[in-house]
């Protein structure tokens, strides 16, 4: 047989015999879709069972009266990432969805005419750090050549380790680079190295509230994400990031995988060590491998009997999570001016926040928040002479949640946007929801009703993180933003490639054909 004809011939069986093995993913957001994908395409039939009536996970949409919403993610940082993704399937961004590079990136307040627009520009950036700090922008450059660093060793070599062991970061040369990187400094003693301002200060901390912790406890090495954000910069994708989503679902179609929606896993069934079928809403489907992108939590606590949990209710409670979000989802019927499309208001005590959020857990007394108009960009998503708003007020997770508590903030996050941005919102409003702790709970099974995931801090990162592997079943591991690499869309993006890598080994080295 010629050689290209055997290459052929084994391929075929590969896949036939690939396609006896039944992987279900439980969870479509980010990364259950990309590791049903990979698998797919390597040739196994693989199912999502999504309990939500649409896939994205969190990256849902909601749509009312001409107004669609993204209900979660709206930064759109490391393009390299989706680039990097969709090229796994000879595919690009572009195929599904229009970038637009956003310059301003985003605008912080300090208060009323008080206010900074970070610019696309690195040399617009630097004259503005000398503005506020003369002589900072030789810190700047400094501190970004050690970001880019720490992001070029980060996405290289740490972050697509499965991280079962410390011994994946036996090597010298990674111990050296691990220092380079600075893993065992904080992010808020790394920046003040170089600045001063408290401007500064906040602009250069302020990303690192996306992984979930505060800047006294987040190794330095995150502050990769400045490099991210400053200068890879803030991207929209025109229709909205649930775009991204409906791309990821179109790839995973083409390959064959099943997503069944309105499909909640209720248990799964281990039998010797292995999972063999899981129950549903919708009823039994069996598995010859389990991937779980759904809440690590609950699968462990929930959904798996005790013999075979990674984890006592003990470890997860002593678990530093992510924040929790109060959100509102605002329709205006008027156009505003004197907003951008991402806006962060920093006119309050930083650290008085933090405090209330991890130290001494409370509603806010006086909170930051974060407000976005996305239809200054997009006017797909808002009717006509209309805005589309977004208000997001970070909350300590496990707080009693209720409407008297929701409005109330509410209340204060208008009150302070109206004052400090001089433009008006009370009496043109809508269209207008509510979207907190209870809901995570209710629609993601969310632990403490966190939003983000587990929080990147020293003593959680890497192989310090909860395990991929599903210690006592031999056919399941978990994915998503309670294990490795950590939360954020282009982690979990990360997080289900890696996971579909390991299952391919498991079911090569376990064999498990029928």
């Amino acid at each position: 047989m010629p050689h290209h004809q055997t290459i052929a011939y084994f391929e075929t069986i590969k896949q036939i015999m690939n396609k006896q093995q039944q992987v279900m993913v439980i969870g479509a957001g980010f990364s259950g879709l990309a590791a049903a994908t990979i698998l797919a395409k390597e040739g196994f039939a693989v199912t999502i069972l999504e309990k939500n009536d649409q896939p994205g996970g969190r990256a849902r949409i909601w749509q009312q009266d001409g107004f669609t919403f993204d209900m979660g993610p709206s930064w759109y940082w490391m393009p390299d990432v989706f680039e990097n993704y969709f090229a796994l399937f000879g595919k690009n961004p572009s195929d599904f969805y229009q970038l637009e590079r956003l310059d301003p990136g985003y605008r912080v307040y300090y208060g009323k005419d008080d206010l900074l627009d970070v610019p696309a520009d690195l040399n617009a950036l630097k004259a503005l750090f000398d503005e506020l700090e003369p002589g900072s922008s030789v810190g700047l450059q400094k501190f970004l050549d050690q970001a880019k660093y720490k992001y070029d060793v980060g996405m290289g070599e740490y972050v697509f380790k499965p991280s079962h062991s410390i011994t994946e970061y036996f090597d010298f040369n990674l111990v050296k680079k691990s220092l380079g990187i600075q893993l065992l400094t904080s992010m808020s003693k790394h920046v003040r190295q170089y600045f001063k301002n408290p401007k500064l200060i906040k602009l250069l901390e302020f990303p690192v509230l996306f992984l979930g912790a505060t800047p006294q406890n987040t190794p330095a090495m995150y502050s990769m994400m400045n490099y991210a954000d400053l200068v890879l910069g803030t991207w929209y994708p025109q229709g909205g990031m649930h775009q991204i989503v409906k791309g990821m679902v179109q790839v995973a179609e083409s390959y064959g995988v099943q997503i069944k929606l309105n499909t909640e896993v209720t248990h799964i069934d281990i039998t010797n060590k292995k999972a063999t079928a899981l129950h549903t809403t919708q009823g039994v489907y069996n598995a010859d491998f389990i991937i779980a992108g759904a809440d690590y939590e609950h699968v462990d606590q929930q959904l798996i009997d005790k013999p075979h949990q990674n984890y006592t209710p003990k470890y997860w409670d002593s678990r530093t999570m992510s924040p929790s979000s109060l959100l509102f989802y605002v329709g205006i019927n008027k156009k505003l001016n004197n907003v951008q499309h991402h806006n962060l208001f920093f006119d309050e005590d930083f650290e008085l926040h933090a405090d209330e959020i991890y130290t001494n857990p409370k509603w806010p007394t006086k909170p930051l928040f974060y407000a976005s108009c996305p239809s200054k960009t997009d006017n797909s998503i808002a009717p006509e002479g209309c805005e589309n708003l977004f208000f997001l007020m970070p909350l300590a997770p496990g707080l009693q949640d209720s409407e008297a508590m929701r409005e109330k903030y509410f209340d204060v996050m208008l009150s302070r946007f109206e004052r400090i941005t001089g433009e008006s919102l009370r009496n043109n409003i809508i269209v207008k929801r509510s979207y907190a702790m209870n809901d995570f709970k209710a629609d993601y099974h969310s632990f403490k009703g966190n939003a983000y995931g587990l929080a990147n801090t020293i003593t959680q990162t890497a192989f310090l993180k909860p395990a991929m592997r599903a210690k006592n079943i031999t056919n399941m591991l978990y994915t998503g933003q309670l294990t490795v690499p950590g939360p954020g869309v282009p982690p979990a993006l990360i997080s289900g490639q890696v996971v579909a890598q390991e299952a391919m080994k498991m079911m090569a080295s376990a064999k498990p054909f029928r």
